[in-house]
C-alpha cells in the first residue's frame, strides 16, 4: 500500500473519526464485553469514544491518514479525559450487572495514570478492513515524533492484547494491568521521553 497523507484532523469532522474507531474496534475484547449487542455497540460505543478522547478535537491533537483509514487521538500535557462524562456514559450505556466490575477497572487505571507532564493516547485505530497493512505505524511515525519535540513521555492503557507488540515496536513498555472480575484486562504502557 503507497504511503497515505498524515494531516490534521478539524472537530468538524468528528464523525469520520468515530467512524473509524467503532469499525477498528468492533472486536475489540474490553469494548465488546461492555457492548456485546451489535446494535447496542453500534449505537453507544461512539458516545464513550467521544467522551473519552473528545478533548483532542479542542486542543487540535486529533490525527488521520488519507481518508480517515487510521487515526489518532492525543492529550497534550496537562489535557486530561472528561471523567464525569465517562462515568455518565458508561453508567447511562452499559449493562448495570457489569458496572461493579467495570468501574473497578476504571478506578485501577486512574490510580496509576501518571501524575507528571506527558503525552496521553486515549484513541488509536485502524480500519479494520485496512489492518495489516503497516497504516498503524504510518500514522504513529509522526505522532511520536510530534511528542518526541516536547522531551516528554507518552502513555496510553490498550484493551486489545493483540496490540502490544505494535505499540513496544513504537517503544512502549508495559507498567502494569488493570482487571477486575469479568471485564478483560487493559494493559498500561509507558513510552519513556527521547
Amino acid at each position: 500500500m503507497s504511503e497515505q497523507t498524515f494531516l490534521p484532523v478539524q472537530a468538524s469532522d468528528q464523525g469520520r473519526v468515530w467512524a473509524t474507531l467503532v469499525v477498528a474496534f468492533a472486536a475489540d475484547p474490553v469494548e465488546r464485553w461492555l457492548y456485546p449487542d451489535a446494535e447496542q455497540y453500534l449505537a453507544c460505543f461512539p458516545a464513550f469514544l467521544a467522551a473519552f478522547g473528545g478533548r483532542a478535537f479542542d486542543a487540535q491533537t486529533v490525527y488521520r491518514l488519507g481518508e480517515y483509514s487510521a487515526v489518532a487521538l492525543w492529550l497534550a500535557p496537562g489535557a486530561e479525559p472528561d471523567g464525569d462524562a465517562i462515568a455518565a456514559v458508561l453508567a447511562e450505556t452499559v449493562s448495570p450487572g457489569q458496572h461493579d466490575d467495570l468501574f473497578a477497572v476504571l478506578g485501577q487505571m486512574e490510580a496509576v495514570h501518571p501524575a507528571y507532564p506527558h503525552w496521553y493516547l486515549p484513541w488509536f485505530g485502524v480500519d479494520c478492513a485496512l489492518q495489516g497493512r503497516g497504516l498503524g505505524s504510518e500514522l504513529m511515525r509522526p505522532c511520536l515524533a510530534e511528542v518526541d519535540r516536547s522531551h516528554l513521555p507518552a502513555y496510553l492503557e490498550t484493551p486489545n492484547p493483540r496490540t502490544v507488540p505494535f505499540y513496544e515496536r513504537a517503544g512502549f513498555e508495559v507498567t502494569g494491568e488493570a482487571k477486575a472480575g469479568d471485564c478483560p484486562p487493559v494493559t498500561f504502557m509507558l513510552r519513556a521521553p527521547r
